[in-house]
């Protein structure tokens, strides 16, 4: 979980996870944040877009446009963003809206 400026708060990685999960959930929730939108639509956003859009999004470090990486809002602020990696984008989806529903913040 990253707060409204995208630096780490918490963090937790299950025994035998693969190693680049850790940094790709980072990723997720960092994405989330700056933009104000989960990570899991931008595939479909960019290819509305042009090429040029398109590529410098994907190259640009920490920028992550697939799912798992959600939003995370108190009321109508957005205060941080999680992110989740290891399984597949709907099992990453679902365990960062099950986090964010055991802390009381599902949006």
């Amino acid at each position: 979980m990253v707060d409204r400026s995208g630096v780490l708060v918490a963090f937790l990685r299950m025994a035998g996870s693969p190693l680049h999960s850790a940094a790709i959930a980072e990723d997720k929730a960092y994405t989330a944040v700056s933009f104000g939108r989960d990570t899991a639509g931008w595939n479909e956003i960019l290819e509305s877009r042009t090429t040029a859009l398109r590529h410098g999004l994907m190259n640009r470090d920490r920028f992550a446009a697939f799912g798992g990486g959600l939003v995370v809002r108190q009321g109508d602020e957005r205060i941080g963003g999680i992110g989740v990696s290891g399984g597949s984008e709907e099992q990453d989806i679902e365990c960062a809206k099950a986090g964010l529903e055991a802390i009381g913040l599902l949006k």
